[in-house]
């Protein structure tokens, strides 16, 4: 959970970002609501935005994503200051929120939409994607996890309603992602 001293020292970085040097991450780990708050509460993330990617329609809606007619994912863009969190780290983050095992989406969204994938940007982030999928491919002793490596293509952020959705509607938000048994879920599969 995002606590009030990281939240602060996001809104302090968010502030500053202007002279700070950026770059950016996307990941796709089913419901973007759920992907933004682990991302926020590390010291060095600088944002984050929900959105689409992936797909073949121009500046889709959520109606269309969900509908699973665009070939986008529910995403999550994370802007990110390189000096104080390292995109390892946020690979290991992204990993421990999502259940690399379910091929149908994840938790209780279903659809090529709510599936996980590591969206790279540069061959860094390709290579390093590949090392952590292998990294938890060896840990889970897993041959063939679900999760997918894709490049990058054009993100379009979610409307607004979408963002930090946690946030602004903190008991819909829990109720959610209670009904939903993503936490009792990912604790079953990362202890």
């Amino acid at each position: 959970m995002l606590t009030v001293l990281s939240f602060l020292q996001n809104y302090v970085l968010a502030d500053d970002a202007s002279t700070r040097k950026s770059s950016v991450a996307i990941f796709a780990g089913g419901c973007f609501w759920c992907m933004e708050s682990p991302f926020d509460a590390l010291p060095g993330v600088i944002k984050t935005t929900s959105g689409y990617t992936g797909g073949n329609v121009d500046k889709p809606s959520y109606i269309e994503v969900s509908d699973g007619k665009t070939g986008h994912y529910e995403a999550v863009e994370v802007t990110y200051d390189p000096s104080i969190v390292t995109y390892e780290k946020l690979l290991d983050v992204f990993w421990h929120n999502i259940d690399p095992f379910d091929k149908s989406g994840q938790f209780c969204d279903k659809g090529d939409q709510y599936r996980a994938v590591i969206f790279y940007r540069d061959d860094s982030q390709m290579q390093l994607a590949k090392t952590s999928l292998q990294t938890v491919s060896d840990k889970l002793g897993v041959k063939d996890l679900a999760t997918a490596i894709k490049p990058a293509g054009i993100f379009y952020p979610a409307e607004e309603y979408h963002q930090n959705y946690y946030l602004k509607n903190p008991y819909t938000y829990k109720f959610y992602r209670y009904t939903c048994g993503r936490d009792n879920q990912l604790q079953q599969i990362w202890g």
